[in-house]
């Protein structure tokens, strides 16, 4: 296991339909290692630790410690912030999903971009791509997917003071993740976030954060790629004694119902194009850690 973890999805391809899907993710207990420590501690320790989505981690990090001593959060970067939503999203848009249709990947725009992005220049190369290369391959892509549905895939939903009272054992359960209707929609909905985070680079909109909390107890949350990602802090006589981090990956794939429902009542000709219905939709649901999938 890596210091991310693993995921492993299982099935069995029966007659047409796949059945029996069982998903595993294992996590290592990272946390642990900031029980104890100093708060501030912790907000710089977490982008190393956790380097996918580094800038969110951090400032997921900062607002809940933050919340937990009752004052405002440090100002965000939120030009950082957009920047790193798309890449993840350019990534898997570019690269993973054409692999995933068939199709021919945008290995050497993409590289460019990346190259380009952080420079004077970052936001016209953006304004580029999309129009010349991510809106002509997006629709080859969605001629591709099997729709069930036009919609766009809602995002998980912020809920900073629902996660506090479950964090502070006032509810028996965290505010419940919103999936996708089907891999189409989720497919969409990457498109729309492109699109609103190009458009938020143009106007300098704030990047969303919220956060919640209080007398040691303090909760933030940041909007990622893969939806909302939750940092959970509790604070005593100065130290940290509890921490969470709950990302969009351990709600989707906390048991295999979310992916069950992407590949429900779908019908594939052989193990192959069972295998292939199983990997666009664990792509529609974007765990950010590697897997592996076993299709009987």
């Amino acid at each position: 296991m890596n210091s991310a973890g693993i995921l492993t999805v299982r099935a069995n391809w029966v007659e047409g339909r796949v059945e029996n899907l069982a998903v595993e993710l294992r996590r290592p207990t990272v946390t642990r290692l900031f029980i104890g420590q100093l708060p501030d501690a912790v907000v710089k320790t977490v982008p190393y630790l956790y380097t996918l989505c580094a800038e969110a981690q951090r400032t997921a990090a900062q607002c809940a410690v933050a919340a937990a001593r009752g004052e405002p959060p440090l100002p965000a970067d939120d030009r950082a912030l957009w920047l790193e939503l798309l890449h993840e999203n350019l990534w898997r848009l570019l690269l993973d999903w054409p692999t995933a249709l068939g199709l021919a990947k945008e290995k050497d725009a993409f590289i460019e971009w990346r190259a380009e992005r952080q420079g004077d220049k970052g936001l016209t190369v953006t304004q580029h791509l999309l129009e010349n290369t991510l809106r002509p391959l997006s629709e080859k892509c969605l001629e591709r997917l099997v729709h069930r549905s036009s919609a766009a895939m809602p995002v998980t939903g912020f809920d900073a003071e629902g996660w506090l009272a479950f964090w502070r054992g006032e509810a028996d359960h965290r505010p419940a993740i919103v999936g996708p209707s089907c891999v189409a929609a989720a497919y969409r909905a990457r498109l729309v976030d492109v699109e609103q985070a190009v458009a938020a680079l143009v106007e300098r909109a704030p990047y969303p954060i919220v956060h919640a909390g209080g007398q040691g107890w303090g909760v933030g949350q940041v909007l990622t790629a893969r939806g909302v990602l939750t940092h959970a802090i509790h604070v005593e006589e100065g130290l940290v004694a509890n921490y969470r981090v709950q990302a969009p990956t351990d709600g989707f794939f906390a048991d295999a119902v979310p992916l069950a429902a992407l590949l429900a009542e779908r019908t594939f000709a052989d193990g192959e194009a069972a295998r292939q219905g199983i990997e666009q939709a664990i792509l529609a649901l974007d765990p950010c850690l590697p897997y592996e999938l076993e299709v009987d």
